[in-house]
């Protein structure tokens, strides 16, 4: 087989479970006619994988079920989970990611959905993850303020991800770690793959949900975790104005984590405890991130 250059070995390592049949990753071919080749008719998933064990299992998969519904997929998430347990199992991966993305199938191409005949296109695979935040989710990482030009429906987790391309891109030509959406009065959203958090005053706070954000599983996992630490956090919008008064800045995400923000825009973050450091509201909660992992994933 002629390998792409740039497939590093993380690729070359990874199991699939392509419609429950197991394989090498690299081995797994998609029909053109495929609807998430042609339309971008598919959702996606994301899993990380601590010690051998999915973190966050079930939040994950209940996700990828309010979106199949979304969109009127017919495949049944208990069927996905139990691929993706057995495939973790037998591609040994200790540290790694699980990917799932799933199609409404191949058909004629026309834009009306086909006949419920037609098979979704169901895909799996687990792949080593070397944690390339480690440093950032220490000393802190940097952004940029881009419009937001994406899809009004970013609640649900299509691959239709061409925007978030071109605003990580931006952010990697400016030497940033990420990219966060702003909508034309000034008001932040969320990064490109991170929700975004800010600390005022002790409290945490984040944009509420809605169809122009994505309903996170880290971010719905600092909820729970803000609580266990007694610390205030509210849903309100943050505006840009707000960056140079706010305490601490932070993003997270199945890979990232949680990842302090020290510097947005040219603007250093943190009036109280020293601009461009992270801030103590994000390592306690970095703290008890750590713990949450050790408890499900011992």
């Amino acid at each position: 087989m002629n390998l792409n250059p740039t497939f590093d070995d993380s690729v070359r390592q990874a199991l699939a479970n392509w419609n429950g049949v197991e394989m090498p990753l690299l081995d797994v071919r998609v029909s053109v006619l495929d609807r998430g080749f042609l339309f971008g008719d598919a959702i996606y998933e994301v899993i990380r994988v601590y010690r051998g064990r999915p973190f966050l299992f079930q939040d994950h998969i209940d996700r990828i079920g309010r979106n199949l519904e979304k969109l009127n997929i017919r495949s049944d998430k208990t069927v996905l989970a139990e691929r993706a347990l057995k495939t973790v199992a037998h591609s040994g991966h200790q540290e790694a990611t699980i990917y799932f993305q799933i199609t409404r199938g191949e058909a004629k191409r026309t834009h009306t959905f086909p006949s419920p005949a037609v098979s979704p296109n169901e895909l799996i695979y687990v792949q080593p993850f070397r944690d390339p935040y480690a440093e950032k989710r220490e000393n802190g990482g940097t952004a940029i303020l881009i419009p937001d030009i994406r899809w009004k429906r970013c609640d649900i987790k299509s691959t239709n991800l061409l925007a978030n391309c071109l605003g990580a891109e931006q952010a990697k030509a400016a030497g940033c770690d990420e990219a966060i959406y702003m909508e034309p009065d000034g008001v932040l959203i969320e990064g490109t793959h991170t929700s975004l958090f800010a600390v005022r005053d002790g409290a945490v706070q984040t944009s509420p949900l809605g169809t122009h954000i994505l309903p996170g599983i880290t971010r719905k996992l600092i909820f729970r975790l803000a609580a266990s630490e007694n610390i205030p956090l509210t849903e309100g919008q943050l505006h840009r104005d707000d960056l140079s008064s706010i305490d601490e800045l932070f993003i997270t995400g199945t890979s990232t984590e949680l990842m302090p923000l020290v510097e947005v825009d040219g603007i250093a973050i943190g009036k109280q405890h020293g601009p461009g450091r992270p801030g103590p509201i994000v390592k306690r909660l970095q703290n008890a991130y750590r713990e949450a992992i050790q408890a499900e994933c011992p």
